[in-house]
């Protein structure tokens, strides 16, 4: 045990210093000088499933952006049975502002996950009609800012990126919410360290697929999102192949982009998890099983071997758990800091983490039960490689 409990210390030291500071919460868009001599045209597309409850609160700040060129939005209803559409042209209708579109692409055909094959018809659609520098892909459940589109688009421009991502800011309301949602950001970031993917040099590539604004040639020397049609985490698919392709990228924090969509009981969040943590692992039992012990030595075992060892008289276990937990608590205040939370929730990170590791393996006992990644009425099998980009 003592072995096992400085190992987890060692790790949690390198990830500290060596994993390209992902507990720091201080990137965020690029700071230029300046704003573009003329402003680009832009065009936002806005995938939408059964996204009626939502609406209220998110398109309206999409119509009411405050940008000095062009710009239109066109709403992709895919398939919805609630009343999406209707709702979309409802809300255009009473709050005016940039020009709505809403278009619909029928059925994805095979091969296709229903949202990319949505965002294929919209891009398509906005083009065609718009001739847009810019497109800025963004969730039916996300808000902006006033200025957020002024401010995506001076960074793209000002800082010569090709896509500029932001994580949006998710609800943190209810309890669940309050343990889950800073620790999800908190696990992407250190899976997908900001300051690796910023790198131009650097391999890593990952977006948030909330909030994408990505210029029309990158869209183009990518072939997305064709390339990357049967991608259930469709973001970080976007990110690879536009870096892939030599284009520039960039994703930091938020400051003016905020998801609505509220997760008040451990089921949604859960579903929110499991729905992709599988196929993150790219279906590998392996990896799995990797990714479970991983978990359970960098997050469970600390406290174990704190706990434990205080109980039992082993004070060097006792000691390497502590020291290994207080780093541990440490790296997470600043995401707490970030989403307005107490420091106290940082002592819980150990059990999110069990949570979090409960639902990977939920998602690959759903994976093999046929039931894939779920997601609104739809569920998607393992990609075909000869397929994917």
């Amino acid at each position: 045990m003592t072995v096992i409990a400085g190992l987890s210390l060692l790790v949690w030291v390198w990830l500290l210093l060596g994993q390209g500071f992902f507990w720091r919460t201080d990137v965020r868009l690029p700071r230029v000088s300046g704003e573009p001599a003329r402003w680009p045209s832009v065009a936002v597309v806005v995938p939408a499933r059964d996204e009626a409850e939502v609406l209220g609160s998110s398109l309206p700040s999409l119509l009411a952006q405050r940008y000095p060129g062009r710009a239109a939005v066109f709403l992709v209803d895919d398939g919805s049975t609630d009343g999406t559409g209707d709702v979309a042209r409802e809300l255009a209708a009473r709050h005016g502002g940039l020009p709505l579109t809403v278009t619909s692409p029928g059925e994805p055909p095979a091969g296709w996950t229903g949202k990319l094959w949505a965002v294929r018809h919209g891009i398509a659609l906005a083009r065609e009609r718009t001739g847009a520098q810019y497109l800025l892909l963004t969730d039916a459940d996300i808000a902006h800012h006033p200025d957020s589109l002024r401010s995506l688009v001076a960074a793209a421009a000002g800082a010569n990126l090709d896509m500029v991502s932001q994580m949006a800011r998710l609800r943190v309301e209810t309890g669940w919410e309050r343990l889950i949602v800073p620790a999800f950001v908190y696990f992407f970031g250190q899976l997908y360290p900001f300051r690796w993917i910023n790198r131009p040099a650097s391999r890593t590539a990952a977006a948030a697929g909330g909030c994408v604004l990505i210029r029309a040639s990158a869209v183009d020397a990518a072939r997305v999102p064709d390339s990357i049609r049967q991608s259930v985490i469709d973001d970080v698919a976007l990110a690879r192949a536009v870096k892939r392709s030599g284009g520039r990228i960039h994703l930091g924090l938020a400051e003016q982009v905020d998801s609505v969509r509220p997760y008040p009981h451990l089921g949604e969040l859960w579903r929110m998890v499991a729905r992709s943590a599988y196929a993150q692992l790219r279906h590998s039992p392996a990896l799995l099983a990797g990714t479970v012990l991983g978990l359970a030595l960098i997050y469970l075992v600390p406290p174990v071997a704190a706990v434990a060892g205080a109980a039992a008289g082993g004070w060097a276990v006792c000691g390497l758990g502590a020291a290994a937990w207080l780093v541990m608590t440490l790296t997470y205040l600043p995401m707490l800091r970030y989403y307005g939370q107490r420091w106290w929730l940082a002592l819980t990170l150990p059990y999110t983490a069990a949570l979090y590791l409960l639902m990977t393996v939920d998602s690959a006992v759903q994976h093999y039960r046929g039931r894939g990644a779920a997601w609104k009425g739809r569920t998607y099998t393992r990609p075909d490689p000869d397929v994917t980009g």
